[in-house]
């Protein structure tokens, strides 16, 4: 027998692939860094082979990267609870006999996939950027790839739980919308604090979630020294803090306000 999650999570992922006007706004906003960044080395392209600039344009590839995580699974986590609200479908979705920490996180799991294609989508992206501006990522291709797995793909779950425990306590589409267009600017926020006053980074910085992941990612894309442990540390940190949202946003739908409505 199937597991309860992994079926609520297929179900979830392929009624939001029939929504192609939202599957096309995700690419859209995944592809929106890529495109930025892309149109900026263009202007000056010789600058930018040069190095002039080159530091600025990696700073904004790694601050896009991570609005992707967020802006990949918006429009599945605002419909995934907020919807099920609206519907009036949330209470005999409960009503069903499965446990609702699985429905929880077969919902989250659908969530999840979306924010890590968007992750995805966006990498090629700006890996194609990379190739065309002149300035080839220089780590080893396995390293890149143990630190997008590691460190990178945990922002995607972080991101993923964050929106779920957002959707849940909102009472429509339209409210969770506005909140999770919100939570954008996080990642955007720290992201451009961090490029601006790269004083405020420390040591211990390294271990945040959203702050961990850019520098790793500005590490990769400039070529420098990723630490394994300190990697490895990053991502576990993440996943826990992922869990712990989670766990919060599951704990939401044993409230009556939230089952009945307000």
């Amino acid at each position: 027998m199937l597991n309860p999650a992994l079926v609520i999570a297929g179900k979830e992922v392929v009624d939001s692939l029939r929504d192609v006007r939202s599957v096309i706004s995700s690419l859209m906003y995944a592809l929106m860094g890529p495109f930025v960044v892309f149109m900026v080395s263009m202007a000056n392209p010789a600058n930018t082979r040069r190095g002039v600039g080159g530091a600025v344009l990696i700073a904004m590839m790694s601050v896009f990267t991570l609005v992707a995580a967020f802006v990949g699974g918006m429009n599945v986590a605002m419909d995934t609870v907020a919807g099920e609200r609206e519907r009036r479908s949330l209470l005999p979705l409960l009503l069903n006999p499965v446990l609702r920490r699985d429905i929880v996180i077969g919902k989250w799991l659908a969530v999840s996939a979306f924010s890590a294609a968007g992750l995805g989508v966006n990498l090629l992206g700006f890996g194609a950027v990379l190739a065309a501006a002149g300035l080839p990522a220089r780590g080893d291709l396995l390293q890149v790839a143990a630190v997008l797995a590691v460190a990178i793909l945990p922002m995607a779950l972080f991101a993923a739980s964050v929106q779920m425990l957002i959707s849940t306590g909102c009472r429509g589409v339209k409210e969770a919308h506005t909140y999770l267009s919100m939570v954008v600017f996080l990642p955007m926020g720290l992201g451009m604090f961090t490029v601006f006053f790269p004083g405020s980074v420390h040591g211990w910085s390294g271990l945040l979630p959203v702050v961990g992941q850019q520098i790793q990612l500005e590490l990769l894309m400039k070529g420098g020294e990723v630490r394994i442990a300190e990697t490895i540390a990053l991502g576990c940190i993440t996943a826990a803090a992922a869990i712990v949202v989670l766990a919060a946003a599951a704990n939401r739908l044993h409230r009556d306000e939230i089952i009945y409505g307000d």
